[in-house]
């Protein structure tokens, strides 16, 4: 069970980083080995709390920008690279967020990349006793997106609009 490395990604708003911390801290010996991913105020508290409580444990973590500051794209873009396998985003459902599109962009890739999401400790506490947490045989399915990715092959946009502008151009010349 040593080699299975799951890749977590870790972003708590401000009135749920403690909660977020707290949930760490008691499933530590969960996440021992796993592979982090974090927004910057986040992940550098929960990184000082997981040394505090494991001093001589060596914990792989990233700790990306803040969220509002770019931390929340920077996650999405490791979303859709394949980078995160569970995303723990502990949100603050009272708080009106100053980046809230962020928030509805990462939400949007998880559900597109079909990874595991959670946004609360109750959630989190199902998915990490959850006996596919610790299972190496689950991978969870990629969806096929070629359908939509080729959707313009064999269709002559290109050829249309270089048609159109060749137009364009000779109007103008007359």
């Amino acid at each position: 069970m040593k080699d299975l490395v799951r890749k977590i990604g870790l972003i708590a708003h401000d009135a749920m980083k403690k909660d977020l911390i707290e949930w760490v801290i008691w499933n530590s010996e969960l996440l021992m080995g796993h592979k982090f991913y974090c927004t910057g105020t986040t992940g550098t508290l929960i990184l000082a709390a997981l040394k505090e409580k494991h001093p001589d444990v060596e914990w792989d973590f990233t700790i990306l920008k803040s969220g509002p500051l770019g931390g929340d794209q920077q996650m999405g873009s490791r979303l859709v690279d394949g980078e995160i396998d569970y995303l723990f985003f502990f949100t603050d459902p009272m708080t009106l967020q100053p980046h809230d599109t962020d928030v509805k962009a990462l939400t949007r890739l998880a559900s597109v990349e079909n990874i595991v999401f959670c946004c609360n400790r109750s959630t989190a506490d199902h998915i990490i006793s959850s006996p596919l947490f610790l299972d190496p045989e689950y991978k969870p399915s990629r969806p096929d997106y070629s359908s939509y990715t080729k959707r313009f092959d064999n269709k002559p946009v290109v050829q249309e609009a270089v048609e159109s502008v060749r137009r364009r151009r000779r109007k103008q010349q007359e």
